[in-house]
């Protein structure tokens, strides 16, 4: 599927960078192919608009930030956050013509990140109990990968790859398989879950909260259309850690990584960098992995452009879910698998 062609993909919220970069200035994004830029209005909360002045084309993320408005570094056309035009400042006595304005683009603060939705979103944002228990919240990633947000979001629900994939931080390799695994789908998505022995080196001894050789994870997971994860890890110890991941797609070849933290503990008890320290080599592992697939994943599995096994089901009930949105709203998938390289009648014997 390839995510820029798919309209109805513009209308989900996307976390696109951590609120913090706005206090450097206007910040230029990509999403779903759509040049933006974010910048902090006067009362503080994000803006977005078209990356494109409607003067002379310049990048309005060349400009810079007045009173809450931005203007455009080319020649100082002021521009609020509805995109309108307000100023012009070579012509300050006359009014401002009526069609000088920008698309802007609905965008909203949460979990520290400034989220943007390019069309009427279908659903709002999502919410989460672990900000009103006062679980601590750890920015983790704001990176860009080459792979695709369908990629991301399978990977992250698939625990086959644990013993491939993680061999060098928790994997076991003798474990293909979860003691349980159950999945439920939800009007969102799904709740997946799921206990997995795991091994326990000694760098990862403060963040299980135990110091045996191997331990139990307990995921009690999420997913929500389109590219959204919620990772809740229960160890035994009692310590709860749970990461909210973003594919947040760039375009049909590139995601930004967004992915925060939230822990019952406290800093003296595991530091933040340690934390991000052990999950960075865990999600680098996978990175390793991902930008080798093919981006374009494909959501209409009767093609049979890839072959499934049984504990691939929660990526088989994402392709689902996905083809029926988008023919829900009158879509068909748009896809670059237009010729197999190798069909099944010439495959050659082995």
């Amino acid at each position: 599927m390839q995510v820029t062609r798919q309209p109805v993909l513009r209308r989900f919220w996307y976390a696109v960078m951590p609120l913090e970069k706005l206090d450097a200035g206007p910040q230029a994004f990509t999403l779903l192919g759509e040049n933006i830029v974010l910048w902090r209005t006067a009362d503080g909360s994000p803006a977005a608009v078209r990356d494109r002045c409607c003067h002379r084309t310049a990048r309005l993320s060349k400009g810079f930030v007045d009173n809450g408005h931005l203007v455009c570094g080319y020649h100082g056309w002021t521009y609020d956050c509805t995109g309108a035009c307000v100023r012009i400042p070579q012509q300050p006595h006359l009014q401002v013509p009526a069609g000088a304005r920008v698309p802007a683009y609905r965008c909203q603060a949460k979990f520290g990140y400034a989220w943007v939705a390019l069309d009427e979103p279908l659903v709002p944002l999502l919410d989460t109990e672990e900000e009103a228990l006062g679980y601590r919240r750890i920015h983790q990633f704001d990176e860009t990968w080459r792979t695709g947000a369908l990629r991301m979001m399978e990977n992250s629900f698939d625990t086959a790859h644990f013993a491939f994939v993680h061999k060098g931080t928790f994997g076991q390799g003798a474990q293909h398989k979860p003691e349980f695994f159950e999945i439920r789908e939800t009007n969102y998505g799904f709740e997946a879950e799921a206990i997995v022995p795991i091994n326990n080196p000694p760098e990862s001894h403060r963040i299980t909260g135990t110091t045996e050789a191997t331990t139990k994870r307990h995921f009690l997971n999420e997913w929500h259309l389109p590219f959204t994860r919620k990772l809740g890890l229960v160890y035994p110890s009692g310590i709860r850690h749970t990461i909210f991941t973003c594919a947040t797609p760039i375009d049909d070849e590139r995601i930004q990584l967004i992915q925060w933290l939230y822990r019952n503990d406290t800093e003296a008890d595991c530091p933040a960098a340690l934390l991000n320290e052990w999950d960075t080599r865990v999600v680098l592992e996978d990175k390793v992995i991902l930008e080798s697939v093919d981006a374009d994943a494909p959501v209409d599995i009767a093609r049979r452009d890839e072959q499934s096994m049984l504990s691939d089901r929660p990526g088989v009930i994402m392709r689902r879910r996905l083809l029926e949105l988008l023919q829900q709203h009158g879509e068909t998938e748009v896809h670059g698998w237009p010729v197999r390289i190798l069909s099944r009648e010439a495959a050659p014997a082995c």
